[in-house]
């Protein structure tokens, strides 16, 4: 039984998913095993099903409460709205006009990831390996696919929203991360910051369908192939560092409207999208997004973008910050054994 303690220690736990939930760089899932309370949080989620319009028929609300741990889902998912509501603004703002001290904090965040689920596998074995290879193969895959060309329309963004909240509860991958491959992080992020609510409701139906659906499956798989499971979602990690580098070129953007166009012809002599929209409008950064990226080396990117700085110094502070927090989160959880 929770104590009212107990619930705002939830409640702070929440904070701290839904700020990792923003970023696709580490995901909530993980959060929430570090911090201890992922167990609970499964559990509770995959108790909400049908039969529950019985329970509340015959024995009432407080019983069908007591059964999908009411007061925990409350604290916690309190938690993790009010992170998301704060930190959408600040994010968006950062993308347009710190991108590459952004990406670098990102960055940081799944190399410090990898190693915190990969210490999580106990025994490994052929199936674990071999969920390595093809998680990391699969994601790089997915990494380098030109994203879905429209990102606004309401079933795509429903769809976007299933598909992320599995990847939300899985301790490895983040959902922010499945929004940035599917092209419909900036659109979302964006809706989030101007309070958008026909956007924010059908990404959250959509996160509760798809919430509701994987949950049980994932704790299925969890009890009975937890080691190949958990090796699948590093390999996640390893393969979703191609798509986070921080220094790009662009080859093709998609712009809001009108299509995939050549950057070349939009980007007014600039070869990355980073470098063009610092000096550009809002209304330009939110209208145009990459389509197809190369990754390069920090000294290419400022040569080729008329020596706009490439930040490598802050780059790499903002790296081993986002490397540091995994380990901070750990040693508080550990520390305070909550």
């Amino acid at each position: 039984m929770h104590t009212t303690k107990d619930y705002l220690m939830i409640f702070l736990k929440g904070l701290s998913m839904g700020a990792a939930d923003v970023v696709p760089g580490v995901s909530g899932g993980t959060i929430a095993f570090i911090t201890g309370i992922y167990a609970e949080l499964l559990d509770s989620i995959s108790s909400i099903k049908p039969s529950l319009i019985q329970d509340f028929k015959k024995e009432g609300i407080k019983e069908v409460w007591r059964k999908i741990n009411g007061n925990f889902l409350v604290a916690l998912l309190s938690g993790i709205a009010v992170s998301i509501l704060s930190l959408a603004k600040i994010l968006s703002y950062a993308m347009h006009y710190y991108p590459i001290q952004l990406w670098c904090f990102f960055f940081g965040l799944i190399l410090a990831s990898i190693w915190y689920v990969g210490k999580q596998i106990n025994r490994w074995n052929i199936s674990s390996f071999l969920g390595l290879i093809l998680g990391t193969a699969l994601v790089f895959w997915l990494s380098v696919t030109p994203p879905l060309g429209s990102n606004s329309s309401y079933l795509f963004l429903f769809l976007a929203g299933s598909i992320a909240s599995c990847a939300m509860i899985l301790p490895g991958i983040s959902g922010s991360f499945i929004l940035l491959l599917l092209g419909a992080y900036s659109t979302i992020i964006t809706a989030v910051g101007n309070r958008d609510l026909m956007i924010i409701g059908t990404v959250g139906f959509g996160a509760v369908v798809g919430l509701l659906s994987f949950s049980k499956l994932l704790k299925y798989l969890l009890k009975n192939y937890p080691n190949t499971l958990i090796a699948t979602l590093t390999g996640f990690l390893i393969g979703s560092l191609w798509k986070i580098w921080p220094w790009k070129t662009d080859e093709l953007v998609y712009i809001k409207d009108v299509g995939v166009q050549p950057a070349e012809s939009i980007l007014e002599g600039y070869q990355s999208l980073s470098a063009f929209v610092k000096n550009a409008p809002t209304e330009t950064f939110e209208n145009i997004k990459p389509y197809v990226e190369h990754n390069i080396l920090p000294s290419t990117y400022a040569l080729i973008n008329h020596n706009v700085d490439a930040n490598l110094l802050y780059g790499i502070i903002f790296g081993l910050l986002g490397f540091s927090i995994i380990f901070i989160i750990e040693f508080v959880a550990k520390s305070k054994n909550v």
